[in-house]
């Protein structure tokens, strides 16, 4: 992240307010005096910045989006299976991260990762129907105009019927499918329930955030000012300061 940028959503200032800081010299790493506001410092660098010889403070609530690959659970610990915050590097374990829902351990794409519990509840919550787009390869029966209008009327599955859902097929096995709920392995049950299976499935949208800037799996990074923003603003609630 540019330097100016991080002290600032640490409330350390306004961005004017952080670059003349970084300018008459107020900023080291390791001794070495940090001149340029638009420096990118790694993550792993945080805790090795001192502030007008003071250490960083640490940012209270942190939001990273990963491209998760397969073969992790979604958890926030296991004994036995690989799970997503083993791919986070540990200048963030303070943070307390935890995932917001769930990818199925083959799924892959966007998983979002919080410390803040509200926001979390609002984006999981079925009141709020934040929307999920996923991007599914199949075998079997190939997709159809029929199947776009019975996804749009609600599928029904042993555990009730499903909210409306938008299918839009790419080919005869692929297509994009958007959801507005989250149930235990929702895709696959509704892909077998009109005679497909699922050979891969990638989730590329989480309400207001896709996978920019994620191109290959295992990457994440913090969300930026105007992403924390408009997720917020999704579920109608104010960012914290910090």
């Amino acid at each position: 992240m540019r330097l100016d940028r991080l002290l600032s959503n640490a409330g350390l200032g306004s961005r004017k307010d952080v670059r003349k800081l970084i300018r008459q010299g107020g900023v080291t790493r390791d001794g070495e005096c940090l001149s340029d506001p638009a420096l990118d410092i790694p993550e792993t660098d945080y805790q090795r910045l001192l502030i007008k010889g003071q250490a960083f403070p640490l940012i209270h609530t942190v939001h990273l989006i990963l491209n998760k690959p397969a073969g992790y659970i979604t958890a926030t610990r296991d004994v036995n299976l690989p799970h997503v915050l083993q791919l986070i590097d540990e200048v963030w374990d303070y943070a307390k991260l935890f995932p917001v829902g769930r990818l199925d351990r083959d799924t892959t794409g966007l998983l979002l990762l919080t410390n803040d519990g509200q926001l979390a509840h609002r984006l999981t919550s079925p009141k709020w129907e934040v929307a999920k787009e996923y991007f599914v390869v199949v075998r079997g029966t190939p997709f159809t105009k029929a199947d776009v209008a019975q996804f749009a009327a609600g599928l029904i599955l042993d555990d009730g019927p499903c909210k409306p859902a938008t299918l839009t097929p790419r080919s005869d096995y692929t297509a994009t499918l958007t959801l507005h709920e989250g149930r235990f392995h929702q895709v696959k049950r509704m892909m077998l329930a009109t005679g497909r299976e699922v050979i891969r499935l990638e989730r590329r949208r989480f309400g207001t955030l896709d996978l920019s800037g994620l191109s290959q799996p295992s990457h994440y990074r913090l969300l930026d000012e105007k992403e924390i923003k408009e997720l917020y603003d999704l579920v109608e609630l104010h960012p914290p300061e910090i």
